[in-house]
Protein backbone atom coordinates (compact mmCIF):
# COMPACT_ATOMS: atom_id res chain seq x y z
CA UNK A 1 0.00 0.00 0.00
CA UNK A 2 1.12 3.21 -0.94
CA UNK A 3 0.43 5.64 2.35
CA UNK A 4 -0.17 9.13 1.90
CA UNK A 5 1.84 11.26 4.69
CA UNK A 6 0.23 14.47 3.48
CA UNK A 7 -0.64 15.49 7.50
CA UNK A 8 -2.82 18.66 6.28
CA UNK A 9 -6.70 18.07 6.03
CA UNK A 10 -8.49 19.06 3.53
CA UNK A 11 -12.42 19.60 3.52
CA UNK A 12 -14.07 16.16 3.18
CA UNK A 13 -17.40 14.30 3.50
CA UNK A 14 -19.43 15.62 7.29
CA UNK A 15 -19.78 12.58 9.93
CA UNK A 16 -15.62 11.14 9.67
CA UNK A 17 -15.98 8.37 11.87
CA UNK A 18 -12.70 7.58 14.34
CA UNK A 19 -11.26 3.93 12.43
CA UNK A 20 -13.80 4.06 9.28
CA UNK A 21 -13.15 7.45 8.41
CA UNK A 22 -15.31 8.28 5.63
CA UNK A 23 -16.33 5.12 4.18
CA UNK A 24 -20.31 4.77 5.22
CA UNK A 25 -19.95 7.77 2.35
CA UNK A 26 -18.46 4.95 -0.23
CA UNK A 27 -21.22 2.61 -0.02
CA UNK A 28 -23.60 3.28 -2.86
CA UNK A 29 -20.79 3.06 -5.95
CA UNK A 30 -17.68 2.74 -7.32
CA UNK A 31 -14.53 4.66 -6.57
CA UNK A 32 -14.40 7.37 -9.50
CA UNK A 33 -18.05 7.00 -9.49
CA UNK A 34 -18.11 8.32 -5.43
CA UNK A 35 -15.41 10.91 -6.25
CA UNK A 36 -17.37 12.43 -8.97
CA UNK A 37 -20.56 12.10 -6.56
CA UNK A 38 -18.67 14.06 -3.96
CA UNK A 39 -16.40 16.24 -5.44
CA UNK A 40 -19.28 19.18 -6.33
CA UNK A 41 -20.02 19.64 -2.36
CA UNK A 42 -16.00 20.69 -2.32
CA UNK A 43 -13.20 23.50 -3.58
CA UNK A 44 -10.40 22.76 -5.80
CA UNK A 45 -8.90 20.01 -3.44
CA UNK A 46 -10.86 17.45 -1.00
CA UNK A 47 -9.53 14.60 0.89
CA UNK A 48 -11.25 10.99 1.55
CA UNK A 49 -10.13 8.93 4.32
CA UNK A 50 -10.64 5.58 4.29
CA UNK A 51 -9.56 2.88 7.39
CA UNK A 52 -6.70 5.07 8.04
CA UNK A 53 -5.44 5.99 4.03
CA UNK A 54 -5.79 9.19 2.79
CA UNK A 55 -6.60 9.79 -0.55
CA UNK A 56 -6.12 13.52 -1.75
CA UNK A 57 -8.02 14.83 -4.97
CA UNK A 58 -7.56 17.40 -7.33
CA UNK A 59 -10.43 18.97 -9.15
CA UNK A 60 -9.32 22.68 -10.19
CA UNK A 61 -7.30 22.72 -13.44
CA UNK A 62 -4.97 25.45 -12.46
CA UNK A 63 -4.10 23.22 -9.42
CA UNK A 64 -3.75 20.09 -11.91
CA UNK A 65 -1.94 22.21 -14.31
CA UNK A 66 0.54 23.47 -11.56
CA UNK A 67 1.28 19.67 -10.32
CA UNK A 68 2.52 18.57 -13.78
CA UNK A 69 5.22 21.31 -14.05
CA UNK A 70 8.41 18.31 -14.06
CA UNK A 71 10.78 21.06 -12.27
CA UNK A 72 9.00 20.58 -9.30
CA UNK A 73 6.92 17.31 -8.91
CA UNK A 74 6.62 13.92 -10.38
CA UNK A 75 4.51 10.55 -11.12
CA UNK A 76 3.85 9.08 -7.75
CA UNK A 77 2.38 5.43 -7.69
CA UNK A 78 -1.38 5.64 -6.42
CA UNK A 79 -2.26 2.26 -4.54
CA UNK A 80 -4.41 0.92 -7.70
CA UNK A 81 -1.11 1.43 -9.47
CA UNK A 82 1.20 0.07 -6.77
CA UNK A 83 -1.16 -3.35 -6.55
CA UNK A 84 -0.33 -3.85 -10.38
CA UNK A 85 3.16 -4.21 -9.39
CA UNK A 86 2.86 -7.58 -8.38
CA UNK A 87 1.72 -8.74 -11.81
CA UNK A 88 4.12 -6.22 -14.24
CA UNK A 89 6.81 -5.45 -12.05
CA UNK A 90 8.52 -2.34 -12.62
CA UNK A 91 7.49 -1.74 -16.13
CA UNK A 92 6.65 1.58 -17.95
CA UNK A 93 3.41 2.50 -16.05
CA UNK A 94 4.06 1.21 -12.68
CA UNK A 95 7.98 2.06 -12.10
CA UNK A 96 8.94 4.10 -9.33
CA UNK A 97 9.51 7.44 -10.35
CA UNK A 98 13.81 6.88 -10.28
CA UNK A 99 13.75 3.22 -10.84
CA UNK A 100 16.80 1.97 -13.16
CA UNK A 101 14.50 -0.35 -15.48
CA UNK A 102 11.97 2.38 -16.38
CA UNK A 103 15.09 4.53 -17.66
CA UNK A 104 16.37 1.51 -19.33
CA UNK A 105 13.39 0.49 -21.07
CA UNK A 106 12.02 4.00 -21.76
CA UNK A 107 15.11 4.58 -23.52
CA UNK A 108 15.49 1.25 -25.35
CA UNK A 109 11.65 1.30 -26.32
CA UNK A 110 11.58 5.10 -27.93
CA UNK A 111 11.90 3.91 -31.60
CA UNK A 112 9.33 1.17 -31.23
CA UNK A 113 6.84 4.38 -31.82
CA UNK A 114 8.94 6.61 -34.17
CA UNK A 115 7.29 7.74 -37.24
CA UNK A 116 9.21 4.90 -39.45
CA UNK A 117 7.87 2.33 -36.34
CA UNK A 118 4.35 3.03 -37.04
CA UNK A 119 4.46 3.37 -40.55
CA UNK A 120 5.33 -0.42 -39.99
CA UNK A 121 2.12 -0.68 -37.80
CA UNK A 122 -0.13 0.18 -40.18
CA UNK A 123 -0.75 -2.69 -42.06
CA UNK A 124 -1.89 -4.54 -39.29
CA UNK A 125 -4.35 -2.17 -37.72
CA UNK A 126 -6.40 -2.37 -40.89
CA UNK A 127 -6.25 -5.85 -41.17
CA UNK A 128 -7.39 -6.45 -37.71
CA UNK A 129 -9.88 -4.24 -37.80
CA UNK A 130 -10.97 -6.06 -41.06
CA UNK A 131 -11.30 -8.81 -39.51
CA UNK A 132 -13.94 -7.16 -36.94
CA UNK A 133 -15.98 -5.54 -39.85
CA UNK A 134 -16.15 -9.39 -41.41
CA UNK A 135 -18.15 -10.48 -38.44
CA UNK A 136 -20.08 -7.06 -38.23
CA UNK A 137 -21.50 -7.76 -41.43
CA UNK A 138 -22.73 -11.05 -40.96
CA UNK A 139 -24.86 -9.67 -37.68
CA UNK A 140 -28.14 -9.07 -37.88
CA UNK A 141 -28.43 -7.61 -34.24
CA UNK A 142 -26.53 -4.27 -32.27
CA UNK A 143 -23.18 -4.86 -31.61
CA UNK A 144 -21.67 -4.82 -27.70
CA UNK A 145 -19.46 -1.68 -28.72
CA UNK A 146 -17.01 -1.83 -25.89
CA UNK A 147 -16.49 -6.05 -25.92
CA UNK A 148 -15.78 -5.55 -29.73
CA UNK A 149 -13.64 -2.34 -29.43
CA UNK A 150 -11.60 -4.94 -26.19
CA UNK A 151 -11.22 -7.30 -28.39
CA UNK A 152 -10.19 -5.02 -31.61
CA UNK A 153 -7.01 -3.81 -29.59
CA UNK A 154 -6.26 -6.43 -28.07
CA UNK A 155 -5.63 -8.01 -31.14
CA UNK A 156 -4.01 -5.46 -32.78
CA UNK A 157 -1.14 -4.96 -29.49
CA UNK A 158 -0.78 -8.16 -29.18
CA UNK A 159 -0.01 -8.60 -32.83
CA UNK A 160 2.39 -5.39 -33.15
CA UNK A 161 4.38 -6.12 -29.89
CA UNK A 162 4.57 -10.06 -30.48
CA UNK A 163 3.13 -11.08 -33.83
CA UNK A 164 0.58 -13.70 -31.54
CA UNK A 165 -2.74 -13.82 -33.04
CA UNK A 166 -5.28 -14.88 -30.46
CA UNK A 167 -8.74 -15.29 -33.25
CA UNK A 168 -10.63 -12.85 -31.11
CA UNK A 169 -12.65 -12.37 -34.33
CA UNK A 170 -11.93 -15.50 -36.43
CA UNK A 171 -11.81 -18.29 -33.87
CA UNK A 172 -15.53 -19.55 -32.03
CA UNK A 173 -12.94 -19.94 -29.26
CA UNK A 174 -12.14 -17.86 -26.88
CA UNK A 175 -8.21 -18.14 -26.88
CA UNK A 176 -7.02 -19.31 -22.44
CA UNK A 177 -4.90 -15.89 -22.40
CA UNK A 178 -7.22 -13.39 -22.52
CA UNK A 179 -9.55 -14.42 -19.43
CA UNK A 180 -6.64 -15.45 -17.61
CA UNK A 181 -4.62 -12.36 -18.28
CA UNK A 182 -7.79 -10.39 -17.01
CA UNK A 183 -8.33 -11.89 -13.83
CA UNK A 184 -4.52 -11.89 -12.94
CA UNK A 185 -5.00 -8.08 -13.64
CA UNK A 186 -7.75 -8.02 -11.81
CA UNK A 187 -5.90 -9.84 -8.65
CA UNK A 188 -4.13 -6.73 -7.96
CA UNK A 189 -6.44 -3.94 -8.47
CA UNK A 190 -9.14 -6.22 -5.92
CA UNK A 191 -6.14 -6.38 -3.39
CA UNK A 192 -5.27 -2.58 -3.32
CA UNK A 193 -6.51 -1.17 -0.21
CA UNK A 194 -7.66 -4.54 1.68
CA UNK A 195 -4.85 -4.20 3.85
CA UNK A 196 -6.64 -0.93 5.86
CA UNK A 197 -9.69 -3.10 5.88
CA UNK A 198 -10.59 -5.42 8.70
CA UNK A 199 -9.61 -8.94 7.83
CA UNK A 200 -7.94 -7.29 4.29
CA UNK A 201 -4.74 -9.65 4.81
CA UNK A 202 -7.20 -12.51 4.82
CA UNK A 203 -9.23 -11.78 1.92
CA UNK A 204 -6.22 -10.77 0.37
CA UNK A 205 -4.81 -14.45 0.87
CA UNK A 206 -7.89 -15.66 -0.67
CA UNK A 207 -7.81 -14.21 -4.11
CA UNK A 208 -4.15 -14.85 -4.34
CA UNK A 209 -5.34 -18.57 -4.02
CA UNK A 210 -7.80 -17.85 -6.58
CA UNK A 211 -5.59 -16.49 -9.04
CA UNK A 212 -2.36 -18.41 -8.60
CA UNK A 213 -3.65 -20.66 -12.06
CA UNK A 214 -4.50 -17.55 -13.73
CA UNK A 215 -0.89 -15.55 -12.71
CA UNK A 216 1.44 -18.68 -13.56
CA UNK A 217 -0.30 -19.53 -17.27
CA UNK A 218 0.20 -15.88 -17.99
CA UNK A 219 3.58 -15.80 -17.44
CA UNK A 220 4.36 -19.10 -18.67
CA UNK A 221 2.84 -18.08 -22.17
CA UNK A 222 4.82 -15.03 -22.24
CA UNK A 223 8.27 -16.16 -21.36
CA UNK A 224 7.57 -19.18 -23.89
CA UNK A 225 6.96 -16.56 -26.80
CA UNK A 226 10.68 -15.12 -25.21
CA UNK A 227 11.97 -17.93 -24.96
CA UNK A 228 10.84 -19.63 -28.38
CA UNK A 229 11.88 -16.30 -30.16
CA UNK A 230 15.34 -16.37 -28.47
CA UNK A 231 15.53 -20.42 -29.71
CA UNK A 232 14.19 -20.01 -32.83
CA UNK A 233 16.15 -16.97 -34.19
CA UNK A 234 13.66 -15.47 -36.57
CA UNK A 235 12.90 -11.90 -36.68
CA UNK A 236 9.82 -10.80 -37.04
CA UNK A 237 10.17 -6.55 -36.63
CA UNK A 238 8.00 -6.50 -33.60
CA UNK A 239 8.19 -4.88 -30.36
CA UNK A 240 9.73 -7.96 -28.83
CA UNK A 241 12.25 -8.38 -31.06
CA UNK A 242 13.41 -4.62 -30.01
CA UNK A 243 13.37 -5.56 -26.68
CA UNK A 244 15.13 -8.68 -26.99
CA UNK A 245 18.28 -7.09 -29.46
CA UNK A 246 18.49 -3.61 -28.54
CA UNK A 247 21.35 -2.71 -25.96
CA UNK A 248 20.49 0.51 -24.23
CA UNK A 249 22.33 3.62 -26.25
CA UNK A 250 24.58 4.89 -23.59
CA UNK A 251 25.24 1.98 -20.93
CA UNK A 252 24.92 -0.92 -23.88
CA UNK A 253 22.78 -2.99 -21.55
CA UNK A 254 19.72 -5.28 -22.69
CA UNK A 255 16.48 -5.42 -20.61
CA UNK A 256 16.32 -9.09 -18.53
CA UNK A 257 13.85 -11.44 -19.92
CA UNK A 258 11.94 -11.38 -16.46
CA UNK A 259 11.66 -6.89 -17.63
CA UNK A 260 10.92 -8.14 -21.11
CA UNK A 261 7.67 -10.21 -19.87
CA UNK A 262 6.79 -7.09 -17.83
CA UNK A 263 6.68 -4.73 -20.66
CA UNK A 264 5.03 -6.94 -23.00
CA UNK A 265 1.91 -7.37 -20.20
CA UNK A 266 2.16 -4.07 -19.73
CA UNK A 267 1.73 -2.94 -23.60
CA UNK A 268 -1.24 -5.47 -23.76
CA UNK A 269 -2.96 -3.78 -20.53
CA UNK A 270 -2.10 -0.16 -21.17
CA UNK A 271 -2.48 -0.61 -25.11
CA UNK A 272 -5.74 -2.46 -25.49
CA UNK A 273 -8.11 -0.76 -22.41
CA UNK A 274 -7.48 2.72 -22.86
CA UNK A 275 -8.14 2.90 -26.76
CA UNK A 276 -10.71 0.17 -26.45
CA UNK A 277 -12.91 3.11 -24.19
CA UNK A 278 -11.67 5.76 -26.36
CA UNK A 279 -13.22 4.29 -29.66
CA UNK A 280 -16.56 3.42 -27.37
CA UNK A 281 -16.99 6.56 -25.44
CA UNK A 282 -16.56 8.70 -29.29
CA UNK A 283 -18.83 6.20 -30.92
CA UNK A 284 -21.35 6.90 -28.44
CA UNK A 285 -20.88 10.55 -28.61
CA UNK A 286 -21.84 10.02 -31.98
CA UNK A 287 -24.80 8.61 -31.63
CA UNK A 288 -25.75 11.18 -29.82
CA UNK A 289 -24.78 13.95 -32.31
CA UNK A 290 -26.00 13.61 -36.00
CA UNK A 291 -24.17 17.22 -36.27
CA UNK A 292 -20.52 15.65 -35.14
CA UNK A 293 -21.55 12.31 -37.17
CA UNK A 294 -22.82 13.80 -40.19
CA UNK A 295 -19.54 15.59 -40.43
CA UNK A 296 -17.62 12.58 -39.84
CA UNK A 297 -19.04 11.20 -42.45
CA UNK A 298 -18.53 13.93 -45.07
CA UNK A 299 -14.61 14.09 -43.69
CA UNK A 300 -13.94 10.06 -44.11
CA UNK A 301 -15.96 10.45 -47.45
CA UNK A 302 -13.58 13.25 -49.15
CA UNK A 303 -10.36 11.90 -47.57
CA UNK A 304 -11.61 7.96 -48.35
CA UNK A 305 -13.81 8.49 -51.78
CA UNK A 306 -16.91 6.27 -52.25
CA UNK A 307 -15.77 2.95 -52.24
CA UNK A 308 -16.78 1.39 -48.89
CA UNK A 309 -13.58 -1.13 -48.35
CA UNK A 310 -11.41 2.13 -49.36
CA UNK A 311 -8.72 1.73 -46.26
CA UNK A 312 -6.99 4.68 -45.56
CA UNK A 313 -3.36 4.89 -46.34
CA UNK A 314 -0.56 6.09 -43.64
CA UNK A 315 -0.35 9.36 -44.59
CA UNK A 316 -4.20 9.96 -44.48
CA UNK A 317 -4.37 9.05 -41.02
CA UNK A 318 -3.53 12.51 -39.82
CA UNK A 319 -5.91 14.41 -42.26
CA UNK A 320 -8.80 13.45 -40.43
CA UNK A 321 -9.03 16.17 -38.72
CA UNK A 322 -12.80 16.55 -37.40
CA UNK A 323 -12.57 12.84 -36.05
CA UNK A 324 -9.51 13.64 -34.06
CA UNK A 325 -11.36 16.67 -32.90
CA UNK A 326 -14.61 14.44 -31.66
CA UNK A 327 -11.29 11.84 -30.02
CA UNK A 328 -9.83 14.43 -28.05
CA UNK A 329 -13.31 16.17 -26.99
CA UNK A 330 -14.58 12.16 -25.82
CA UNK A 331 -11.23 12.19 -23.82
CA UNK A 332 -11.81 15.44 -22.08
CA UNK A 333 -15.07 14.50 -20.48
CA UNK A 334 -13.58 10.57 -20.28
CA UNK A 335 -10.47 10.17 -19.93
CA UNK A 336 -10.45 6.41 -20.46
CA UNK A 337 -6.96 6.71 -17.68
CA UNK A 338 -9.41 8.91 -15.49
CA UNK A 339 -6.55 10.12 -12.87
CA UNK A 340 -3.17 10.05 -12.07
CA UNK A 341 -0.87 10.69 -8.91
CA UNK A 342 1.73 13.43 -8.36
CA UNK A 343 3.99 14.12 -5.80
CA UNK A 344 6.89 17.14 -4.91
CA UNK A 345 10.01 16.64 -5.43
CA UNK A 346 10.90 18.61 -2.49
CA UNK A 347 8.91 20.29 0.12
CA UNK A 348 7.08 22.72 -1.64
CA UNK A 349 3.60 25.07 -1.40
CA UNK A 350 0.87 24.00 -3.93
CA UNK A 351 -0.75 26.92 -5.09
CA UNK A 352 1.39 29.11 -2.32
CA UNK A 353 -1.26 27.93 0.38
CA UNK A 354 -0.79 23.70 0.47
CA UNK A 355 2.48 22.66 1.58
CA UNK A 356 3.45 19.16 0.48
CA UNK A 357 6.16 17.02 1.39
CA UNK A 358 8.21 14.55 -1.18
CA UNK A 359 5.68 11.42 0.78
CA UNK A 360 2.58 13.59 -0.18
CA UNK A 361 0.61 12.97 -3.29
CA UNK A 362 -2.64 14.09 -4.72
CA UNK A 363 -4.72 12.44 -7.34
CA UNK A 364 -5.52 14.73 -10.17
CA UNK A 365 -9.18 13.23 -11.30
CA UNK A 366 -9.47 14.16 -15.25
CA UNK A 367 -12.96 13.70 -15.79
CA UNK A 368 -12.74 17.02 -13.25
CA UNK A 369 -10.53 18.87 -13.57
CA UNK A 370 -10.92 18.31 -17.91
CA UNK A 371 -14.53 20.06 -17.15
CA UNK A 372 -13.45 23.21 -14.79
CA UNK A 373 -15.74 25.95 -15.77
CA UNK A 374 -12.81 28.17 -14.89
CA UNK A 375 -10.73 26.60 -18.22
CA UNK A 376 -13.58 25.06 -20.34
CA UNK A 377 -16.74 28.04 -19.88
CA UNK A 378 -20.41 27.47 -18.65
CA UNK A 379 -21.07 24.67 -21.40
CA UNK A 380 -17.77 22.53 -19.90
CA UNK A 381 -20.16 19.80 -19.53
CA UNK A 382 -21.61 19.68 -23.11
CA UNK A 383 -19.95 17.31 -25.81
CA UNK A 384 -18.57 20.01 -28.37
CA UNK A 385 -15.38 18.83 -30.99
CA UNK A 386 -15.28 22.84 -32.15
CA UNK A 387 -13.45 22.99 -28.55
CA UNK A 388 -10.26 21.61 -30.41
CA UNK A 389 -10.42 23.70 -33.16
CA UNK A 390 -7.20 25.94 -33.77
CA UNK A 391 -9.31 29.20 -33.21
CA UNK A 392 -11.13 28.10 -29.72
CA UNK A 393 -7.57 26.21 -28.62
CA UNK A 394 -5.93 28.84 -29.24
CA UNK A 395 -4.36 30.96 -25.95
CA UNK A 396 -5.71 28.20 -23.82
CA UNK A 397 -3.56 27.21 -21.22
CA UNK A 398 -0.83 24.42 -21.09
CA UNK A 399 -1.40 21.27 -19.07
CA UNK A 400 -4.99 21.57 -18.39
CA UNK A 401 -5.97 18.48 -20.91
CA UNK A 402 -3.91 15.46 -20.42
CA UNK A 403 -5.49 12.25 -21.52
CA UNK A 404 -2.63 10.33 -21.83
CA UNK A 405 -0.52 11.58 -18.40
CA UNK A 406 1.81 13.97 -17.94
CA UNK A 407 5.07 14.65 -18.44
CA UNK A 408 8.25 12.32 -19.20
CA UNK A 409 6.16 9.34 -17.23
CA UNK A 410 3.35 10.02 -19.67
CA UNK A 411 1.94 7.34 -22.05
CA UNK A 412 5.13 6.21 -24.46
CA UNK A 413 2.20 4.68 -26.76
CA UNK A 414 0.41 7.56 -27.30
CA UNK A 415 0.91 7.74 -30.74
CA UNK A 416 0.77 4.42 -31.59
CA UNK A 417 -3.22 4.79 -29.88
CA UNK A 418 -4.22 7.72 -31.73
CA UNK A 419 -2.95 6.40 -34.52
CA UNK A 420 -5.13 3.37 -34.23
CA UNK A 421 -8.00 5.23 -33.27
CA UNK A 422 -8.64 7.60 -36.09
CA UNK A 423 -7.99 4.34 -38.56
CA UNK A 424 -10.73 2.71 -36.94
CA UNK A 425 -13.09 5.58 -36.23
CA UNK A 426 -12.78 6.35 -39.86
CA UNK A 427 -13.14 2.93 -41.09
CA UNK A 428 -16.32 2.42 -39.34
CA UNK A 429 -18.04 6.04 -39.93
CA UNK A 430 -16.92 5.83 -43.85
CA UNK A 431 -18.40 2.07 -44.18
CA UNK A 432 -21.41 1.92 -41.79
CA UNK A 433 -24.56 4.08 -40.91
CA UNK A 434 -24.49 3.58 -36.66
CA UNK A 435 -27.70 3.94 -35.04
CA UNK A 436 -28.20 3.98 -30.95
CA UNK A 437 -30.71 2.96 -28.58
CA UNK A 438 -32.23 6.15 -27.89
CA UNK A 439 -33.51 4.91 -24.59
CA UNK A 440 -29.61 4.20 -23.30
CA UNK A 441 -28.24 6.28 -20.45
CA UNK A 442 -24.48 6.15 -20.23
CA UNK A 443 -23.20 4.05 -17.61
CA UNK A 444 -19.25 4.07 -17.02
CA UNK A 445 -17.69 0.79 -15.99
CA UNK A 446 -14.64 0.52 -14.16
CA UNK A 447 -11.83 -1.37 -14.66
CA UNK A 448 -8.28 -0.90 -15.16
CA UNK A 449 -9.73 2.06 -16.92
CA UNK A 450 -13.13 3.39 -17.85
CA UNK A 451 -15.45 2.43 -20.97
CA UNK A 452 -19.16 2.51 -21.09
CA UNK A 453 -21.11 -0.12 -20.26
CA UNK A 454 -23.65 -2.08 -21.87
CA UNK A 455 -23.41 0.10 -24.62
CA UNK A 456 -24.47 -1.66 -28.31
CA UNK A 457 -24.67 -0.23 -31.63
CA UNK A 458 -26.20 -0.93 -35.09
CA UNK A 459 -23.62 -0.94 -37.69
CA UNK A 460 -25.95 -0.35 -41.21
CA UNK A 461 -24.15 -0.97 -44.17
CA UNK A 462 -23.08 2.82 -46.07
CA UNK A 463 -23.08 3.49 -49.14
CA UNK A 464 -20.19 6.61 -49.49
CA UNK A 465 -20.87 9.86 -51.07
CA UNK A 466 -18.41 12.53 -51.95
CA UNK A 467 -20.97 15.32 -52.76
CA UNK A 468 -21.17 16.49 -48.96
CA UNK A 469 -18.72 19.27 -47.97
CA UNK A 470 -17.07 18.92 -43.96
CA UNK A 471 -18.14 21.56 -41.70
CA UNK A 472 -17.96 21.82 -38.00
CA UNK A 473 -19.93 19.54 -35.56
CA UNK A 474 -22.21 22.53 -34.30
CA UNK A 475 -24.91 21.02 -32.29
CA UNK A 476 -23.71 20.36 -29.12
CA UNK A 477 -24.78 17.14 -26.26
CA UNK A 478 -25.53 17.88 -22.89
CA UNK A 479 -23.39 14.86 -20.73
CA UNK A 480 -25.22 14.83 -17.13
CA UNK A 481 -22.62 13.91 -15.02
CA UNK A 482 -24.83 13.02 -12.24
CA UNK A 483 -26.41 10.15 -14.70
CA UNK A 484 -24.06 9.05 -16.79
CA UNK A 485 -21.69 8.56 -13.79
CA UNK A 486 -22.84 5.41 -12.45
Amino acid sequence: MVRNAWSQTFEHPSGRLPIAGDARHLRDGTPLRNVMRLAPKFGEIFEIKVFGQKFVFVQSAELAAELCDEKRFHKALSPALAALREFVGDALFTAYDGEENWQRAHDILMPAFSRDSMRGYHATMLETAAEMFAVWDRLDEPVDVTADMTKLTMETISRCAFSRDFGSFTSREVHPFVPAMVAALTTGMRKASLDTIPGGKRIARRIDEENADHMAYVDELVDGLIRDRRDGGEERGDLLDLMLQTEHPESGERLSDLNIRHQILTFLVAGHETTSGALSFVLYYLSRNPSALAAAHAETDAILGDERDAEPTFEQVPKFRHLRRVLDEALRLWPTAPAFARSPREETMLAGKYRMRPDDWALVILPLTHRDPAVWGEDAEEFNPDRFLPENSRGRAKNIYKPFGTGERACIGRQFALHEAILVLARILHRYEIIGDPHYELKIEERLTIVPRCFRLEFAPRTPSVAHPVRSAGIRVRNERDEHSA
